[in-house]
């Protein structure tokens, strides 16, 4: 995906791992991450809700850390399921394999800014605390899990980049005019990049699953930005 923000930069986007349904293998990240050069990795959310794959997860991302290329990440509703206490755990193996995780707050990178914003679904964003510090004169590129936030920020972005909703997993008409996903699928909003009120938005298909572990007429997702 190209649009231009004046960023000057590439974005290796991956979304909804649910580490426990994942089919595609670090090593093939890794392999796609050395070709494209990507200036930053971002994970947009859900690494697993089952403590006891944490330690699969930190496989996985001390992989994807191999490959030198500096990670970004917000947390998704997925893993907001994790007691307190994995979260915990979590929390410190990203921050051991050096992945930058963003709550509702500002990365300052100079001549643009990321704005992580935590999960709408699990009600823990704030997205006006995480535009507190921003400063309107540089380039905002926003990461987040639910796109639904989108609907409640009052700030205009240059880019946001979300998953969650899988690109519907199952593409079957009218699925999400019947699911409670929120106000963006029932619009018909739920993959792709999309123009809304302060910024244009891109909604990853992620790269598992979630619930059954089958997709239908959609594919998994790893997305490249040139911003």
């Amino acid at each position: 995906m190209t649009y231009k923000t004046g960023a000057g930069i590439k974005i290796l986007q991956i979304s909804d791992i649910h580490i426990e349904h994942i089919r595609i293998s670090a090593s093939r990240l890794v392999r796609l991450i050395r070709t494209e050069r990507p200036s930053y990795i971002v994970i947009t959310g859900d690494f697993t809700e089952l403590a006891p794959y944490l330690p699969k997860v930190q496989r996985y991302l001390k992989e994807l850390a191999s490959a030198g290329v500096p990670i970004l990440a917000v947390y998704g509703n997925h893993d907001h399921h994790l007691s307190s206490d994995a979260l915990q755990l979590l929390t410190k193996m990203l921050e051991a394999e050096g992945v930058r995780l963003l709550h509702n707050d500002v990365l300052d990178m100079g001549h643009y800014q990321f704005i992580g914003i935590d999960d709408w679904t699990s009600k823990k964003s704030d997205p006006d605390r995480a535009f507190a510090k921003v400063d309107p004169a540089k380039p905002s590129i926003i990461l987040t899990h639910d796109p639904n936030v989108v609907l409640h920020i009052k700030h205009p972005f240059s880019y946001l980049m979300a998953g969650h909703f899988h690109g519907m997993q199952f593409h079957l008409p009218f699925l999400f005019k019947y699911l409670r996903k929120g106000a963006l699928p029932k619009a018909g909003i739920y993959k792709g990049m999309h123009q809304m009120e302060n910024g244009m938005i891109y909604i990853s298909k992620g790269i598992s699953q979630t619930g059954t572990n089958a997709r239908f007429l959609i594919r998994s997702e790893v997305t490249i930005h040139q911003l």
